[in-house]
């Protein structure tokens, strides 16, 4: 008990604000800085896509195909997602009200922070359409598959604005509180230096990790598809999103709707949850799709392999015919009363063919082994 209790007193009564943010590495011209952030940022991207391409594996999707759909995926979704914070941050680019004090030079860099989700969610999907399209594959398939992995990413890429020092709640005495540099410019005006934060980033990437538990549990369960999976990850997120975005206290543009003025996150947030919900239960009506695979009609593999056979039975009823057809398959006809003919004997001909006369129509037709058209065939078992 003693020993339990010394090894408590080491526990720090709050989370340490970091004092490491990136590394430079040295060039010809200069250094180029390697931010936490996007380390963060990347790490997330990796695991996401590990968790999805084992999925999509999983679900019957072509070869190598994942890496053909995400190379337009996560451009789309990185210019989306800045595009989003721009809008709903636009203070630092365009100064308050829009009144031009803002520096645009900050827009194209992400390495400072600053990434909104349902920019990265709108235009990443519009990019992961393209890909899937150009695959041969449904994006509603995709989607199911790729929900999970990118709710673990986004658990991993919360961590860059831990090492940021950004997007904290408000002012906490609990044990787990977040440290924040005095001077740091995210540090609020006006608030003692040893002030404890929310940690904002860590509660959301507890949300998400729990939530990435529950989505892979409950597709175990029910194999969502028609992107129900993807609808209830957008459920689960805005759920944890709300309260979680209603605890920040940085600067966000305030948006009054019903008589209630609060961040845009969190009317986003709200927004995006029903209509969600609307979305999960109306595709749910129409139960499973039927064939249950992630190809788009005309492009399953089955479909090219039964055109394939029907070329290849076509051709060899062709070669069938042209032997039966040839003259050498035809000799070797046994013949019932000289027995078998040899291939290489000449053949006789007609004397009245060789003078250009028909035969009469009642009169039977000499073939070339001299048989008439009327003699019966030879009995099985008779050919040596």
């Amino acid at each position: 008990m003693q020993t339990l209790l010394q090894a408590a007193a080491f526990v720090p009564a709050s989370i340490p604000s970091p004092d490491w943010s990136g590394f430079d590495i040295p060039l010809p011209w200069g250094t180029l800085r390697i931010h936490a952030y996007a380390l963060c940022i990347l790490a997330g991207i990796i695991v996401g896509l590990w968790l999805t391409s084992v999925r999509w594996a999983r679900r019957g999707a072509p070869e190598g195909s994942v890496w053909d759909i995400v190379i337009w995926a996560i451009p789309f979704g990185i210019i989306g997602g800045r595009l989003y914070h721009v809008v709903s941050s636009p203070d630092a680019y365009f100064g308050p009200g829009f009144d031009g004090t803002g520096d645009l030079w900050l827009i194209p860099q992400i390495q400072r922070g600053g990434l909104g989700i349902w920019g990265a969610v709108v235009l990443g999907v519009l990019g992961a359409w393209i890909g899937c399209r150009r695959a041969g594959v449904k994006l509603t398939a995709f989607l199911d598959a790729a929900a999970p992995g990118l709710l673990l990413a986004q658990a991993l890429g919360r961590w860059g604005n831990y090492f940021n020092q950004e997007l904290f709640g408000g002012p906490t005495t609990l044990p787990w509180g977040l440290q924040i540099d005095a001077n740091n410019p995210n540090f609020p005006a006006g608030m003692p230096a040893d002030t404890l934060f929310h940690p904002t980033f860590l509660y959301e990437s507890l949300w998400n990790i729990a939530g990435v538990l529950i989505l892979l549990a409950l597709d175990r369960k029910f194999s969502f598809r028609r992107g129900r999976l993807f609808w209830l990850y957008a459920l689960y997120y805005t759920l944890g999103r709300v309260w979680i975005e209603a605890m920040r206290i940085d600067d966000a543009e305030q948006i009054n709707l019903f008589g209630i003025t609060t961040r845009l996150n969190v009317w986003t947030s709200i927004f995006v949850f029903a209509a969600a919900l609307i979305v999960f239960v109306l595709v749910g009506l129409k139960g499973r799709p039927e064939p249950d695979t992630p190809y788009l009609a005309g492009r399953e593999p089955a479909a090219d392999d039964a055109v394939d056979a029907s070329v290849a039975e076509k051709a060899a009823v062709r070669d069938t015919d042209s032997g039966v057809s040839d003259s050498e398959p035809r000799d070797n006809l046994p013949d019932n009363q000289n027995g078998a003919r040899n291939s290489s004997s000449p053949t006789e001909e007609d004397p009245a063919f060789r003078d250009g006369d028909k035969p009469a129509p009642d009169s039977p037709v000499t073939g070339r082994s001299g048989h008439t058209a009327t003699e019966s065939a030879p009995e099985a078992g008779t050919s040596k």
